[in-house]
């Protein structure tokens, strides 16, 4: 004979349990983002600073698929920004274009780590995906 079982409260709603989940996987990317070296911390403050001026409801970082064209100028610019500050600290120092080619490169990943954490963010409330 069939016998139907209650569901206890916490596992008809499955989607609290999900939030939590992600709520931890931001809070480790935010504590691994605290162990960067020196460099790309400082980098990433410039970058945590431009985003802070994209961060409004209807802004390209919150788009469903971001235009990597997009992503990829904006990346560009930040390097640009961090090539001027750097030859106003130090005007005498060589140009390495090795440097700014690898520099490129991760400025592109330290800003694709913001923007997903600034989409998930359970504070800000604006997009939860």
């Amino acid at each position: 004979m069939f016998e139907r079982k209650i569901l206890p409260f916490y596992m008809t709603y499955p989607l609290p349990m999900y939030y939590e989940e992600e709520d931890s996987i931001i809070r480790d990317l935010e504590y691994l983002q605290q162990m960067y070296p020196s460099e790309a911390k400082r980098y990433q403050k410039i970058i945590s600073g431009i985003l802070d001026k994209l961060d409004y409801e209807g802004s390209m970082i919150y788009d469903e698929y971001p235009d990597k064209w997009q992503l990829y100028k904006l990346s560009r610019d930040i390097l640009d920004r961090i090539r001027r500050e750097e030859e106003k600290e130090n005007p005498d120092s060589e140009v390495m274009p090795e440097r700014w080619e690898w520099l490129g490169d991760l400025v592109q990943i330290l800003l694709c780590y913001e923007i997903y954490k600034r989409r998930h963010n359970s504070r800000r409330g604006i997009l939860r995906f």
